[in-house]
C-alpha cells in the first residue's frame, strides 16, 4: 500500500531538516561543542541535544507514547538538561557545566532520529488525527508535531549556522 502523502510529506521534511543540521555540523570540532563565542548566548552541545530532546517528544512520544526501553537510548537526565526554557552554559576551564560529552549527544541525536523515522513510518491516519496541545504547526493534531519537529530543527539549525561563523566556520549555504 502505498504511503499516507500526509505522512510522506511530514517524514520528507524532517528528513530534510536532518540532512542540513548534519551539513552544519559535521565539521565542528567535539572539543568547540560547548564554546560560547562573544555575543552568543547559546553552543552546538545545547542546540545538538535540544533538537534531540524535541524530536524525542513531538515524534515519537506523541505518536506511541513513552517506552521503557526509551531510557536507553534518551534518559531523563538527558530531556531535563535539553528542555525548553534550560539556559545553556559556556565551557569553562574543559568543564562542560554538566553536559553529556559530544559524542553521546551525538549518539542520541542519531538514535532519536532513527527511532522516529521508525515510528513515523508505521503511524496511521488516525494516529496523526489525535489532537495535541501546543506546540504544533498548521493544526493541532499530532500530523501538525510532526511538522513542527521538522520546522523546530530548521530555527535551532538556523542558530548552528550563526554559531559556525562565530566559531570561524565557513557558511555552509
Amino acid at each position: 500500500m502505498p504511503e499516507n502523502p500526509r505522512l510522506a510529506l511530514a517524514r520528507g521534511q524532517i528528513e530534510f531538516a536532518r540532512e542540513y543540521t548534519l551539513s552544519l555540523i559535521e565539521d565542528i570540532e567535539p572539543d568547540r561543542w560547548f564554546e560560547m563565542p562573544a555575543g552568543a548566548t547559546t553552543h552546538v552541545g545545547w542546540q545538538v541535544g535540544h533538537i534531540a530532546m524535541a524530536q524525542y517528544m513531538l515524534s515519537v512520544v506523541r505518536l506511541r507514547g513513552k517506552q521503557p526501553e526509551d531510557a536507553e537510548l534518551i534518559d531523563k537526565a538527558f530531556l531535563r538538561k535539553f528542555l525548553k526554557g534550560t539556559t545553556p552554559t559556556p565551557n569553562n576551564n574543559s568543564d562542560a557545566s554538566g553536559y553529556p560529552p559530544p559524542e553521546e549527544i551525538r549518539r542520541v541525536f542519531d538514535g532519536v532520529h532513527i527511532l522516529s523515522l521508525k515510528e513515523t513510518a508505521q503511524a496511521t491516519e488516525e494516529q496523526l488525527a489525535n489532537p495535541v496541545q501546543a506546540p504544533f504547526v498548521v493544526e493541532p493534531t499530532n500530523f501538525g508535531s510532526l511538522l513542527f519537529c521538522s520546522a523546530h530543527e530548521m530555527l535551532h539549525a538556523g542558530q548552528i549556522g550563526l554559531l559556525r561563523r562565530l566559531l570561524g566556520k565557513a557558511p555552509v549555504r
